[in-house]
């Protein structure tokens, strides 16, 4: 049965979406000065942040581009890393309404984060076009924004500073494994797993030849993989 929800427009997208676009001004900041550190001026990082939005496709993207990786090598590497992306705005394509044309849906999926895919899907019924462009407004500004502070700050900050304000990105990276991998054996299986073929591509005879971008690719497909074989999610059967 369709639900109407008339309380879904454009203000209450944008109020649900503030608190996203907070957390965003954080990880952005961090992006931002690790690409200055790397050789990117201010501009370019955050003209990166305002075409890509997507954090792991960037932070791994930033240090393809100052190794001088293939176009090949880039673009099957972002391939990999935002493939979800793809499916959450398939699964959320499921619960949009009639004022969703083609140009609509185009548009809005540049906008599709985990967190906006989260708060989207969580909303009962469908969903309107006007709810999911405010709903992307303050995520979209809130990383284009910390992507300027951060790569702004960079270029007057003691280099002290900010090789320790760089923490902050492997702190939050550890920050998002963690909990998951604590409560869930097959998440830490998986986890252990990737550490491991990331240790053998790096460490290993031959196997340190591979460069980092196809590196990044092999650890994603074989943990992917291995815990898709032996620890599937199984279905909750509907009543």
């Amino acid at each position: 049965m369709n639900q109407t929800k008339p309380f879904l427009n454009y203000t209450q997208g944008f109020k649900d979406g503030i608190p996203i676009g907070l957390g965003y001004l954080s990880v952005s900041f961090a992006f931002g000065m690790m690409a200055v550190n790397m050789g990117l001026p201010v501009w370019t990082a955050v003209l990166i942040s305002m075409t890509n939005l997507t954090s792991a496709g960037q932070f791994a993207g930033i240090g393809l581009i100052t190794a001088g990786a293939p176009y090949i090598e880039m673009a099957l590497t972002q391939l990999i890393i935002n493939l979800r992306y793809a499916l959450m705005s398939l699964s959320l394509s499921q619960k949009a309404d009639q004022t969703f044309n083609l140009l609509h849906r185009l548009l809005l999926s540049f906008g599709v984060t985990d967190e906006v895919f989260a708060v989207a899907s969580g909303k009962p019924g469908e969903i309107n076009k006007r709810y999911m462009y405010g709903l992307i407004t303050a995520p979209y500004f809130g990383w284009a924004l910390g992507t300027f502070i951060g790569a702004a700050a960079s270029t007057f900050l003691p280099p002290a500073i900010r090789s320790a304000l760089n923490i902050a990105l492997y702190g939050m990276f550890i920050a998002i494994i963690i909990p998951p991998a604590k409560h869930n054996l097959a998440v830490l299986k998986v986890l252990l797993l990737s550490v491991a073929v990331s240790f053998l591509l790096t460490y290993a005879p031959l196997f340190n030849q591979i460069s980092g971008g196809f590196g990044i690719i092999l650890c994603t497909i074989i943990a992917a993989a291995v815990g898709a074989a032996f620890f599937p999610i199984e279905e909750v059967e509907k009543r």
